[in-house]
């Protein structure tokens, strides 16, 4: 490990004389959370310090152990990760987070690092991309794939037509994150059980979606939702 001050806490001492950084990992996928400690465990200058499957748990994790990085993924226990995001940064605004997620990029990569995460990393990427990521922002670069990186190049060289990304734009976090379930044919009482919600809150969320995109019936949200997920995952 090169170029790291020496540090004031217990946790950060071991940090600095064991010569390895210390991974936070926080998924609510108990075996994809220890694949990847597996992963990190095998590499030289990595370590998994603890892992959390909440927001609630990762928030305390981070306070008691002082990680050098947080994985973070989208989708939590009871929460949404890029909450979870906002929440760490603003408590520890110096700390890097790298979101490693089954969410496909071109939906949520902007939004994770407009929260405040220094990189993104879908989980069927490679071992080796995941390691390299993981090192590129511990080092304190940004991080995104290169179909992503050219993504965003070509969206800065558009001419601006003053409508944004539309529906991107218009929707909160956790409004898209619905909005793209109801397009992958996902019923409602599924998203209730899969975000850790009440079907009321999620009927809440939809009624604000129709609301907000000027949409009159469930039908009609369900056609622009499939058309709409299937236009964005493909560059």
């Amino acid at each position: 490990m090169t170029n790291k001050a020496v540090p004031s806490t217990m946790t950060q001492r071991e940090s600095f004389l064991s010569g390895k950084w210390r991974i936070l990992v926080v998924d609510d996928h108990p075996t994809f959370r220890e694949g990847l400690k597996k992963m990190i465990g095998f590499e030289s200058d990595l370590s998994v310090c603890g892992e959390a499957d909440s927001a609630p748990n990762a928030l305390d994790a981070m306070r008691r152990l002082n990680p050098d990085l947080v994985t973070v993924d989208i989708a939590l226990k009871g929460s949404n990760g890029l909450e979870l995001i906002k929440a760490i940064k603003a408590e520890k605004p110096t700390l890097p987070i790298l979101t490693i997620s089954m969410h496909d990029e071109s939906l949520y990569a902007i939004r994770a690092l407009r929260a405040g995460a220094a990189g993104y990393v879908m989980k069927q990427e490679s071992l080796e991309l995941m390691m390299h990521a993981l090192r590129e922002v511990l080092k304190g670069n940004m991080f995104v794939s290169r179909d992503l990186n050219n993504k965003l190049l070509s969206e800065i060289l558009k001419p601006v037509n003053g409508d944004g990304n539309g529906i991107k734009d218009r929707l909160s976090d956790r409004e898209l994150e619905i909005f793209e379930h109801i397009g992958n044919f996902i019923s409602l009482r599924e998203i209730a059980e899969k975000l850790n919600l009440s079907i009321k809150t999620v009927e809440t969320h939809r009624l604000h979606i129709k609301e907000k995109l000027d949409i009159a019936t469930a039908r009609e949200l369900a056609q622009l939702a499939r058309g709409w997920v299937e236009s964005e995952v493909k560059y």
